[in-house]
C-alpha cells in the first residue's frame, strides 16, 4: 500500500481558503479541498469531523487576510486614506472573501459585518483622532459615517455593478469626509447627535 499522505491542519485550512477565494464558501466541500491539495478526501477528516468546522476556520482566516490589508493601508503616509484604499482593494481582489466576511457567513461561525467594522474602527481610531483632532467617540462616529459609504462602494464592486474606479471612489469619499469634518467643526455636537437638526437645516435653506 502507498503511504498515507499527511497534512497539517493549517495546510488544509489554507487550501480551503483558496477554494473559498476562487469559488465562494459554498464550494468548500471535501471534494474541492481535496482537489486543491491533490489528494483524496481522507486527510481532511483526520482533522475535522465535519466540513462545517472547516468552513468556520476558513471564516476566521479570511478575517486575518482582511486585517492584513487594513494594516498595510494604515502604514501609508495618510493612514486613514490608505485604509480605505485597502478596503476597496480587498473587495476588488478578494470578492468572494469580501462576500464571506460582509455579506454571508457559515453556520456557527463567529462574526458579522458589524464585527468587521469594529475591527477596522479599532485599528483606525488613533489615526483619525490625530488627523482631525477628534475625541475617541467623535472619531468612532466619523468612522461609522465613512464606513457606511465605503461599504456601499465595496458591495457594488463585489456584485460587479460598480461604474467607478478606486481613485474615483476615493475622490467621492474625500468629498464626504471633508463635508462631515467641516460641519462637525461648525456645528458643535454634530457627531455626538446633540444638536438642533431642524434649526441647522432651516438656516442652510434660508441662506
Amino acid at each position: 500500500m502507498p503511504p498515507t499522505v499527511k497534512f497539517k491542519k493549517e495546510e488544509i485550512i489554507n487550501a480551503a481558503l483558496n477554494v473559498a477565494g476562487k469559488k465562494g464558501i459554498d464550494a468548500v466541500t471535501a471534494r474541492e479541498v481535496a482537489k486543491e491539495l491533490k489528494v483524496s478526501v481522507g486527510p481532511i477528516f483526520t482533522h475535522y469531523d465535519s466540513m462545517d468546522q472547516l468552513r468556520c476556520d476558513v471564516f476566521e482566516h479570511a478575517k486575518n487576510r482582511y486585517r492584513a490589508y487594513i494594516e498595510q493601508g494604515l502604514k501609508e503616509e495618510i493612514p486613514f486614506l490608505g485604509m480605505w484604499r485597502q478596503f476597496l482593494t480587498f473587495a476588488k481582489e478578494e470578492p468572494e472573501l469580501y462576500k464571506l466576511l460582509f455579506l454571508t457567513r457559515p453556520d456557527n461561525a463567529s462574526g458579522s459585518a458589524m464585527e468587521a467594522m469594529q475591527i477596522s474602527q479599532d485599528m483606525a481610531r488613533d489615526s483619525i483622532m490625530e488627523m482631525y483632532k477628534f475625541s475617541a467617540h467623535q472619531a468612532d462616529c466619523f468612522f461609522r459615517d465613512i464606513w457606511l459609504m465605503a461599504f456601499s462602494f465595496a458591495t457594488l464592486i463585489v456584485t460587479d455593478d460598480c461604474p467607478y474606479t478606486i481613485e474615483e471612489m476615493l475622490d467621492i469619499g474625500a468629498e464626504v469626509s471633508l463635508s462631515i469634518f467641516r460641519t462637525s467643526k461648525e456645528i458643535p455636537g454634530l457627531l455626538d447627535g446633540n444638536y438642533d437638526r431642524e434649526k441647522c437645516f432651516r438656516e442652510v435653506i434660508e441662506n
